[in-house]
Order: C-alpha cells, then sequence, then structure tokens
C-alpha cells in the first residue's frame, strides 16, 4: 500500500461529553468483570483524521486499524506512555468508523474524585501512529 510511509495529519476534534452509552467501545453493564464499583458513563467523542500529512486523503474505514486512548495526571504524553484501551477503528458489526469510547470502561484504573487528561492517537493498519490529540480533562 502506497501510504504505508506516510504520517498521519494528528488533527483531531474531540470532546468528552456525559451521555448514554453508543458507538464503539461504549458497550457494559456499569459492573466490571473485575467486581470493581461501576462509574457513571462518560463519553470520549473524536473525529479522525481524514488525510496524511502529506495531504492525500485517507479514508478512516480503510486507512486506519485502531483508536488509542491514552489518560494520566499530568497532561504530558509521551510516545512512551503505553495506552490505557484501544478501540479498533471500524465496529465489525456495523462496518462504521469508531467515534467514541465510554471512559467508565476504565474504572479498575480511575478513581473517583481525581482530574485526568485523556489524549489519542490514530494508528494505520500499518502501525503508522498519528501525533497526540490535544488533551481534554475529565473526572468522575
Amino acid at each position: 500500500m502506497a501510504k504505508s510511509g506516510r504520517q498521519l495529519f494528528a488533527l483531531f476534534s474531540f470532546f468528552i461529553i456525559m451521555a448514554s452509552l453508543f458507538g464503539c467501545g461504549g458497550g457494559g453493564s456499569g459492573q466490571t468483570s473485575s467486581g470493581s464499583p461501576s462509574l457513571p458513563p462518560k463519553i470520549l467523542n473524536w473525529q479522525p483524521p481524514t488525510k496524511f500529512l502529506d495531504n492525500s486523503p485517507l479514508d478512516p474505514a480503510r486507512d486506519l486499524g485502531s483508536f488509542e486512548i491514552f489518560i494520566n495526571e499530568d497532561n504530558l504524553f509521551s510516545n512512551t506512555d503505553n495506552e490505557m484501551a484501544a478501540v479498533s477503528a471500524t465496529d465489525p458489526t456495523t462496518g462504521k468508523v469508531c467515534t467514541s469510547f465510554n471512559l467508565a470502561n476504565l474504572a479498575p484504573f480511575l478513581s473517583k474524585g481525581v482530574s485526568y487528561h485523556v489524549s489519542v492517537l490514530a494508528v494505520t493498519i500499518t502501525g503508522v501512529k498519528s501525533d497526540f490529540s490535544p488533551s481534554a480533562t475529565f473526572s468522575f
């Protein structure tokens, strides 16, 4: 694939809203399998990139493999960080591009009353990663 070596345009627009569960990564019963206390739904939404750095078009459904979600308390994101979650770029049942994730699914790793920062990056099917999106702040 000719675009495999191109860098992703790292312009994401995303925001956090409280809403009912929907979209990719939004499922769950509210109780985690480990028995951790549930957190209220908090949905992270984003718009995937639509072009590579060389301005050639990017088709998120065809060119992207996943979105990686990074969360920390200090708002410093680095390429050596491990993602907290990875979401397939497309929903396997609908074929639509995923643009949301319920942060409450990470209840075993998050605490109530703590301010967190979240950033997303896109990963192509060949493994090329975008830069981190601008961060957003949330808490439960």
